[in-house]
């Protein structure tokens, strides 16, 4: 009797799957065609938001002229290094505050008073000391990459169960053998929160940085088809950081899956 009932399951399962798949890309799916069709009907001037294949059309062309993949990989190269550099400050002073309770004292204090400004009012001082050149950038994005995993990270180790490390004292653990098997684990989910909020914040802030005394990437495309009023090139600019923040969210939800795979495991078992 429990055959059939195995089978009706895993039917359902298979059901399910592509709606799964489909699902999260309805809503974009509906907004492009009633744009699209808004467009032909003539209820949306293309003075005002090009057509889909207006922008799509522009960004063939620019794909084969090599300007979009030009600016793209200088945007990429500049978040990338940003985040590196932002993400391991955070996690490095995060993780001193976390486990050190002097260092707590003596540190955290001072980390949640910059923490509390905003790191785009820092530019115009960013540039006199660094000038407009790339470490401007990058700094930039670094900074404001670095307090979320901060804070993140900071939370994750500090909020660890103290029942779990006495476990481990009880075994006999070493200190790095307690970090390792207890109090990493149980701080990575909140780390990882860190990390992925850190992905939006970098590129809202590479924008930022693009757009200001820039001549290459992405922003700096989007800044000067504004000064010549080429609607489509700056939509396709919009449309391309939607873009790399999805994909850089999707890489970020599959390192935590990967990662936390042990927790699904657990609670499958419960």
């Amino acid at each position: 009797m429990q055959k059939p009932v195995n089978i009706a399951v895993s039917n359902q399962k298979r059901l399910k799957l592509p709606i799964d798949k489909i699902l999260p890309f309805l809503i974009p799916i509906i907004l492009i065609l009633g744009w699209q069709v808004s467009s032909s009907l003539g209820w949306l001037s293309s003075s005002v938001l090009p057509s889909p294949m207006a922008v799509l059309q522009d960004g063939i062309k620019l794909t084969q002229s090599g300007e979009l993949p030009k600016n793209l990989s200088i945007s990429l190269y500049r978040a990338t290094v940003g985040l590196l550099i932002g993400g391991s400050v955070g996690f490095i002073l995060g993780f001193i505050n976390g486990m050190s309770k002097t260092c707590r004292l003596l540190f955290d204090s001072s980390i949640q008073m910059f923490r509390n400004i905003p790191h785009l009012a820092l530019i115009p001082l960013i540039i006199l000391w660094l000038g407009i050149n790339e470490s401007a950038k990058i700094s930039l994005v670094a900074i404001g990459t670095m307090f979320p995993v901060y804070i993140n990270t900071f939370h994750g180790i500090s909020s660890v169960d103290p029942e779990l490390i006495e476990m481990g004292k009880s075994y006999e653990l070493s200190k790095s053998q307690l970090f390792f098997k207890i109090i990493f684990p149980a701080a990575l989910p909140q780390i990882l929160v860190g990390i992925r909020y850190a992905l939006g914040v970098m590129w809202t802030t590479l924008i930022v940085a693009e757009t200001i005394s820039a001549s290459s990437g992405i922003g700096y495309m989007a800044n000067n088809a504004e000064d010549f009023v080429d609607m489509e090139t700056v939509i396709l600019c919009i449309v391309v950081y939607a873009v790399l923040g999805k994909i850089s969210d999707l890489v970020a939800k599959s390192f935590e899956s990967l990662l936390l795979d042990w927790q699904n495991t657990g609670r499958s078992n419960v």
